[in-house]
C-alpha cells in the first residue's frame, strides 16, 4: 500500500524507524520474488515500496532537522548542515568583499616605491 507523507508527519521517531524496517523487509521479500520469477503484481510493487521508503526517510530527516533547529536557536553559530547552502561563490562573497578592500603587502610596496607623479601644469 502507498504511504503518504501527510500520514507520516505526526509520527514519532520510533514509529518511523519501525515502519522503515518493515518496508525494507517487504522490499527484500519482493526482491527475492523478482529473482525467483514471482508474479507481475509483486514486481510492480517494488517501485511503490521504494517510494514509500523514500517518503519515510524524508519525513524522518525533516523532523530531525526541525528538532536540531529548535535546539540551536539563539546560538551564535549554527552547525554546518543547518546553515543556508546557497552556492560556494555566494558563501564566500562576504569574505571576498572584506578582503578585496585590503591592500596586499606587494601592492603597498609598489605604491610606496612608485608614488603617483605630480605634474605642475600651467593654465
Amino acid at each position: 500500500t502507498r504511504i503518504t507523507a501527510a500520514s507520516l508527519k505526526g509520527k514519532s521517531k520510533e514509529e518511523l524507524t519501525r515502519q522503515l524496517s518493515q518496508l525494507k523487509e517487504e522490499l527484500a521479500q519482493l526482491r527475492v520474488a523478482q529473482v525467483t520469477n514471482g508474479a507481475a503484481s509483486k514486481l510492480a510493487k517494488i517501485g511503490v515500496v521504494r517510494k514509500s521508503i523514500a517518503r519515510v526517510l524524508t519525513v524522518y530527516n525533516q523532523n530531525r532537522i526541525a528538532k536540531a533547529r529548535e535546539d540551536t536557536q539563539g546560538l551564535k553559530k549554527l552547525p554546518i548542515d543547518l546553515r543556508a547552502k546557497r552556492t560556494r561563490r555566494i558563501r564566500r562573497l562576504t569574505f571576498l568583499k572584506e578582503n578585496l578592500k585590503k591592500e596586499t603587502v606587494r601592492e603597498m610596496k609598489s605604491r610606496l616605491a612608485y608614488p603617483k607623479r605630480k605634474f605642475a601644469v600651467k593654465l
